[in-house]
């Protein structure tokens, strides 16, 4: 069963909230984050993302970039810029986009859960970016920022969220995407145990977004307990920094491709060649959506083409032969395109659907791609039924939106 506790959170006071909290440290690049954080020492790339003190091109890897974060850290801390809770509290963290909110308890998360699988995982990690974050984690003690965890509805979870979201809210601004974010400090000791005692009765938490990040915090935490000769398990270090979502509260959206050529063949050949395993249908000059699973929207010379994926092509009963991803990805990728390792060959990138339909057409129109091939969007239900058999999912599956906004609070392993 799922632990969580409480935490004495880290976060910046509520007049410079809007200063320091910032996109994650993933999401954008080292000349991004510079810009961002042009003339605001607050902003908290100065500790996510510290090579941005340094001239550009600086190794962001280096160990005196590293020691910087823990320099800005204590800074932060020191200038009153964060400022830790001196009791124990849940959170309530919400996000705002497109009109639609969804509502998160943000929680310290168990090491022994990860790392004994009731934290489920539906993704590979690669062991350079879990050692980047482990390094971060480890030299400045904490968890700056949160993983984006989903679990099963609870109604008695979501009254509590209810009830607290009726208060004011500590923070409630627009960050500079549009995307608001709302939250709350649970302060009711009645409320938090009931927090707690309902985790307790939920078997597992799912990872939404946040794979290297979970694993670092993790590997940390266990790390920490095996240095320990009086380890008792009950230790700050023994729990890592997670926001969890409600699984209903949550939307993927699609997670796209481009692709460089077309295998040597013309446009003619690469379509007769599809016919083989889809229904191909010429949709024209307007920007089509794929209308369901199995359903594929392709852009090639200027037009839009419908592929629907025929019968005896996938099976249902395989909860990865089943995505959308796979079908496109055998059929399309490896044997027409040549493509065999998504993860490695440059001939494919991979578009966010949170850029919409007219990126594709404007990458395919400019001449650096050839096609583009639309998906429609993994549920929540296929994710957490891979997480629950075991099974992980193929490369640039996901894409959740909004992001955590990371400084919001932090979490102290001491």
């Amino acid at each position: 069963m799922a632990k969580v506790k409480p935490f004495k959170g880290i976060r910046p006071p509520r007049e410079l909230v809007t200063e320091v909290a910032s996109r994650p440290y993933d999401v954008l690049n080292s000349e991004e984050a510079r810009h961002e954080a042009d003339g605001n020492p607050k902003s908290l790339y100065h500790i996510i993302k510290p090579e941005i003190d340094f001239a550009p091109g600086t190794d962001e890897h280096a160990p005196e970039v590293y020691d910087k974060a823990v320099e800005n850290f204590a800074a932060f801390r020191n200038n009153g810029w964060l400022v830790q809770d001196s009791e124990e509290h849940y959170y309530i963290y919400a996000q705002t986009m497109d009109g639609r909110t969804q509502f998160g308890i943000v929680v310290a998360a168990n090491v022994d859960d990860y790392m004994e699988g009731r934290i489920k995982k539906h993704e590979l990690t690669r062991r350079d970016k879990e050692e980047d974050r482990m390094k971060h984690v480890r030299i400045n003690n904490a968890n700056i920022e949160p993983v984006f965890f989903a679990f099963p509805d609870n109604e008695v979870l979501e009254d509590i969220i209810r009830t607290v979201a009726m208060g004011e809210p500590e923070y409630d601004f627009t960050a500079p995407d549009g995307f608001g974010h709302h939250f709350w400090v649970v302060s009711d000791r009645g409320m938090i145990d009931r927090i707690t005692e309902e985790f307790a009765k939920i078997p597992y938490l799912y990872i939404a977004d946040g794979h290297h990040r979970s694993a670092a915090a993790a590997l940390v935490g266990n790390e920490k307990a095996k240095l320990n000769p009086a380890h008792r398990g009950d230790e700050e270090y023994n729990y890592f920094l997670a926001v969890a979502f409600p699984a209903s509260h949550l939307k993927i959206i699609d997670y796209n491709r481009v692709v460089r050529d077309l295998n040597g063949l013309s446009e003619a050949e690469f379509l007769e060649r599809l016919e083989k395993n889809f229904v191909v249908v010429d949709k024209g000059t307007e920007v089509y959506h794929p209308e369901a699973l199995h359903n594929f929207a392709l852009y090639l010379e200027g037009r839009w083409y419908s592929l629907t994926a025929r019968p005896g092509t996938y099976d249902d009963n395989d909860p990865i032969g089943v995505l959308d991803v796979t079908i496109s990805s055998d059929l399309i990728l490896r044997d027409i395109i040549g493509i065999t390792d998504l993860r490695s060959d440059k001939r494919i990138d991979f578009v966010g659907g949170i850029r919409g339909l007219e990126e594709l057409k404007r990458r395919v129109d400019s001449g650096e791609m050839a096609f583009a091939l639309a998906l429609f969007p993994v549920s929540m239900e296929q994710l957490m039924n891979i997480a629950d058999t075991g099974n992980i999912m193929p490369p640039k599956t996901t894409w959740f939106e909004p992001k955590l906004r990371s400084g919001l609070v932090i979490h102290d392993l001491e």
